[in-house]
C-alpha cells in the first residue's frame, strides 16, 4: 500500500481533521508497514494553473506547438500528477470553508484532473476514470455545520464534491469521516472520539479485506 496524505488544513497541531487523518494513517501503517507521501497544500509548493498551463494544455489538444514557458509549466504540472498517481490509497483532510473546500484543494484538483492522465473521454460513452483500483478516505472538519442541523447554520458542498471527484477519476472506494461540530459543541470530546473510532474501524476493515 502506498498512501498519499493530502493535508488541506492550515492549523497544524490544532487541526482536528489532521489529527483524525494521522490516526487513520498510523493504523494503516501498523497493519501494512506502508509508505506515506504527505503533501501539505498550504506550503506554497503547488504550481498555479495559469495562462502557461492552460496554453500548454490547449496546445496538446489542438496539436499546436507549445511555447518554451508553456512546456516548462506543463512539466511541473505533470510532476504533481505523477506524485498523485503513484499512490494507491489517498487520505485527505480538509476543513469546511464557506460550505465547501479550501481554494488550495481545488487548485490541486484542477492540476491533476487532466484528460489522458486522470480521465478519458469517448464521444459516445462519455467520461471514464483512469485511476482505478485505488481507495480514498476523506476527513472533514467543520466548526458549526453538521448533518441534520437547521439550514441557517450552513451547508456541506464539500462531501458530495470530493466524493464525485474521486469517482470521476476512477476511485470508486471512498469513505468519509466527519468531525463536526468542532466549535459550537457542548460535548466535543464525544464527537472527536466518535470520529476517531470511525477512523480505526475503517482501517481495521481494510486490514481484513486486504
Amino acid at each position: 500500500m502506498k498512501i498519499m496524505h493530502i493535508n488541506a488544513s492550515t492549523r497544524g497541531a490544532d487541526s482536528q481533521s489532521l489529527d483524525v487523518a494521522q490516526a487513520l494513517i498510523a493504523k494503516l501503517q501498523d497493519a501494512h508497514g506502508t509508505s506515506v507521501d504527505t503533501l501539505d497544500l498550504f506550503d506554497g509548493s503547488l504550481p498555479a494553473f495559469d495562462a502557461n498551463a492552460v496554453g500548454a494544455k490547449m496546445a496538446l489538444f489542438t496539436g499546436a506547438e507549445a511555447t518554451k514557458d508553456q512546456k516548462q509549466t506543463w512539466q511541473v504540472v505533470e510532476e504533481v500528477f505523477k506524485r498523485f498517481a503513484a499512490a494507491d490509497t489517498y487520505v485527505v483532510n480538509t476543513p469546511l470553508w464557506n460550505n465547501s473546500i479550501p481554494y488550495v484543494l481545488k487548485q490541486f484538483i484542477d492540476l491533476v484532473t487532466q484528460p489522458g492522465w486522470a480521465f478519458g473521454f469517448d464521444m459516445e460513452a462519455g467520461y471514464s476514470g483512469l485511476l482505478t483500483g485505488r481507495r480514498a478516505f476523506v476527513v472533514h472538519a467543520s466548526g458549526v455545520y453538521y448533518e441534520g442541523i437547521k439550514p441557517n447554520f450552513g451547508s456541506d458542498f464539500a462531501t458530495p464534491y470530493l466524493d464525485d471527484w474521486f469517482k470521476f477519476i476512477g476511485v470508486s472506494d471512498v469513505e468519509h469521516i466527519h468531525v463536526a461540530p468542532t466549535v459550537v459543541n457542548v460535548d466535543y470530546a464525544a464527537t472527536k472520539a466518535k470520529a476517531m473510532d470511525r477512523a480505526v474501524e475503517l482501517a481495521e476493515a481494510l486490514t481484513v479485506d486486504s
